[in-house]
């Protein structure tokens, strides 16, 4: 397997105004459009936090999206990524928001 076809799980939160302006909605379009799963949700924080799940050339951009684009009106100050592993098989079957 290419290095950018294994598939690798990776753990996000976000900060900055991402609550209020569809930041749910766009990410779950945005990694479904790449072909990702995985989920999304708002936390008491005021943050948004979830797990990425697909092929390292997948999971990469969505990773630059998720730090520099974000939803129209929204605002990130910094994504924070941990818990990044390579895995045998996908752990979800589709994008979900998690309310």
């Amino acid at each position: 397997m290419a290095e950018g076809d294994t598939l690798i799980s990776v753990d996000y939160e976000i900060f900055g105004k991402v609550q209020g302006v569809f930041f749910r909605k766009y990410t779950q379009a945005e990694g479904r459009k790449l072909g990702l799963v995985g989920w999304v949700q708002n936390t008491g924080r005021g943050t948004v936090q979830g797990q990425l799940q697909g092929p390292t050339s997948k999971v990469r951009p969505m990773q630059e999206w998720l730090k520099t684009r974000g939803s129209p009106k929204s605002h990130i100050d910094r994504a924070n990524f941990k818990n990044e592993k390579a895995i045998p098989k996908l752990d979800y079957s589709d994008f979900q928001i998690v309310k």
